[in-house]
């Protein structure tokens, strides 16, 4: 797989989002849970298009820092690079942003799978 595939997930903070509804924390902020979600979504989707037939990744890392809170109304976009393929792993440098900047950056792992073998192990 090439490196360099990008994708670029969109939300917008709501009171579903926030820490105090995912119970990460207790302000109306968007939650870290939610961050970490918007990065793997963009990683998943910048190489969905890639994949053999009945293939998917999963997530099975990620190093992430969430700098600063984003307020509810607020858009966020989360961006997914993918640095490195070495056989099923793939490497991606995320970042995500609002309206006033970066809030939140990281290193994200994922493996291809087979869906139905993958599955088959529950």
């Amino acid at each position: 797989m090439e490196t360099g595939l990008t994708y670029t997930s969109q939300t917008e903070v709501t009171a579903a989002n926030t820490a105090l509804a995912l119970g990460s924390g207790d302000m109306e902020v968007f939650a870290t849970p939610a961050l970490i979600a918007l990065m793997e979504n963009a990683a998943m989707n910048a190489v969905k298009n890639e994949l053999p037939h009945g293939s998917t990744t999963v997530g099975a890392m990620i190093q992430a820092t969430h700098i600063k809170p984003s307020a509810k109304g607020e858009s966020v976009w989360a961006t997914a690079t993918l640095t490195e393929a070495e056989g099923r792993k793939l490497t991606f440098k995320v970042t995500a942003k609002d309206t006033q900047g970066i809030i939140g950056e990281g290193t994200h792992i994922r493996y291809i799978v087979d869906r139905e073998r993958f599955l088959g192990k529950l």
